[in-house]
């Protein structure tokens, strides 16, 4: 059995709670595709209205030039047989056509083929859970608003810029979770925009009246206020900007009253701002692992580093490697992290995703209130399930991992179960070693991460790593606790092999020490 994950960057990384955003490659490419239909199909739409236009320009003009002609001398025109048919005709029949085509709908096939397409449209919770996605790479990259706004991002073949609206936009979301820390900071983006003289339909008094409120919430009266002020100069009827200056300044002037009774004197002190808050959703171990996230980690000694190595790896003289060793190299010594290259090869690579691709679902995560799986707002992954009897290419890459970890791959996991005892129903014990296939490069972001040692692995198509989540004893190796980072630009494709502790008694032989 193969996992195979879909892991999705820029606008999908890890926190999204929607289960049916578009969370996969192939659905963000089909969307692409359905843009570029109606696209398509608009431009079909804009040339049909010109051509009706054209037609009805050149009725105009033939008949400008006629009646021109025919006012100077009305009498004279119409005493010419000729003329008095052709303007009863005119009258009668033609301008009744020229007004069916004047009324001649155009748009009906472009309205028809968006009727269609909008029901894969993604909806509002999609859209939002984009934009939480984007604040959630915003904080794991420590990305400014400035930077994301003009598309500097590393790694990017395609170059994007946010506006005014996509930044107000942001804020909203932001403001909406009540989350006034990223309120504050894509408000002020946008504000800076709107300064600089872009042009936007979003003018700096609701820019304004966002930013203020945010900033107070934070604590910051002085700001506020300030903020506040600005916007009355540019609005000075706005009715909640008027009721909140007159708070605030209640509050500071209560502030004010606290403080000299409690100092004495100092009567032109100031309110001392509160502490900025952070990301509502910001969690105790988050801080190591985002900087893990960004290669800012623990950085091993050069002493341990010169235990470090490489070498060809034969899998123990295993026959199949003694004259075609594998590669291998060490990523970090405890937990020791191996990796292998050139293990999987492009060809292997697209038929295992070939055969997961119809399959992918949202993954899940185990729920430790409620005991059951569940999806996470900070996971947006898509997996499959694969067995080594679905396809030879498949079984061939499960016997490669059998002979060069030396584990019993047959008591591996075949099935995805749903149930939290699911190892229970398996009867093969506990995950005793995971093998992870990295099966594309990430222009940015996107590595496996392990919180408790500092260490940082970074994805490499065609390559694979392993580790021991157990001691030989049996006991967890907690060090070996580990995340995956979101993408930040590109896609990232893995699959992994859980491999347990059944049949491996006589593979790994137990030891008489816990940690070991």
């Amino acid at each position: 059995m193969i996992r195979c994950v879909l892991i999705v960057g820029i606008l999908l990384p890890q926190s999204l709670a929607h289960p049916g955003f578009f969370t996969s490659i192939g659905q963000m490419t089909d969307l692409i595709n359905t843009e570029k239909d109606l696209v398509t199909s608009l431009k079909d739409y804009i040339k049909a209205e010109e051509d009706k236009l054209e037609q009805i320009k050149k009725w105009a003009e033939k008949l400008d030039r006629l009646t021109s002609t025919a006012t100077k001398d009305p009498e004279g025109f119409v005493g010419h047989p000729v003329n008095a048919f052709k303007l009863m005709k005119r009258l009668n029949t033609e301008w009744s056509e020229l007004e069916n085509l004047v009324l001649k709908d155009m748009s009906d096939g472009f309205i028809s083929n968006l009727t269609i397409q909008r029901q894969y449209f993604p909806n509002d919770e999609d859209q939002i859970g984009a934009a939480k996605a984007l604040l959630r790479l915003q904080d794991t990259y420590n990305l400014d608003t400035d930077t994301i706004s003009k598309g500097n991002l590393p790694g990017v073949k395609h170059k994007s810029f946010l506006t005014v609206e996509d930044c107000f936009e942001l804020g909203k979301v932001a403001y909406t979770e009540a989350d006034y820390y990223h309120t504050e900071l894509w408000m002020e983006q946008a504000l800076r925009q709107l300064d600089e003289g872009e042009a936007s339909t979003i003018d700096k008094v609701s820019v304004l009246d966002y930013l203020s409120y945010a900033v107070y919430q934070q604590g910051d009266l002085d700001k506020a206020l300030l903020l506040t002020k600005k916007l009355l100069e540019l609005d000075p009827e706005h009715q909640r900007a008027n009721g909140n200056l007159k708070y605030f300044e209640y509050i500071m002037a209560k502030e004010k009253d606290a403080n000299k009774s409690t100092s004495g004197d100092q009567s032109d002190q100031k309110t001392t701002p509160k502490k900025k808050g952070v990301a509502v959703d910001y969690l105790p171990e988050r801080q190591k692992y985002e900087m893990l996230c960004r290669g800012e980690g623990i950085k091993m000694t050069p002493r341990r580093q010169k235990k470090l190595f490489c070498r060809y790896h034969d899998g123990n003289r295993n026959p199949k490697f003694i004259l075609a060793p594998a590669k291998q190299e060490d990523e970090w010594d405890k937990p020791r992290i191996v990796r292998f290259h050139d293990i999987i090869s492009d060809a292997e690579i697209e038929i295992v995703k070939d055969l997961a691709k119809p399959r992918l679902s949202r993954a899940t995560v185990h729920d430790p209130e409620t005991g059951k799986l569940t999806t996470a707002q900070y996971r947006v992954s898509k997996s499959a399930w694969l067995s080594g009897y679905e396809n030879p290419v498949v079984s061939r890459i499960n016997m490669r991992i059998q002979d060069l970890t030396g584990l019993d791959v047959s008591t591996a996991e075949e099935l995805q179960k749903d149930e939290p005892d699911a190892f229970k129903e398996l009867g093969t014990g506990n995950r005793i070693a995971t093998w992870l296939f990295y099966m594309s490069d990430v222009s940015a972001g996107g590595a496996t991460v392990f919180p408790e040692v500092g260490a940082s692995v970074w994805p490499k198509k065609g390559t694979a790593v392993f580790w021991y989540n157990l001691f030989a004893s049996g006991e967890g190796d907690y060090s070996t606790r580990h995340a995956a980072c979101p993408v930040l630009v590109g896609n990232k494709w893995v699959s992994n092999k859980w491999l347990h502790e059944r049949g491996q008694e006589f593979r790994r032989p137990c030891t008489l020490s816990e940690l070991e």
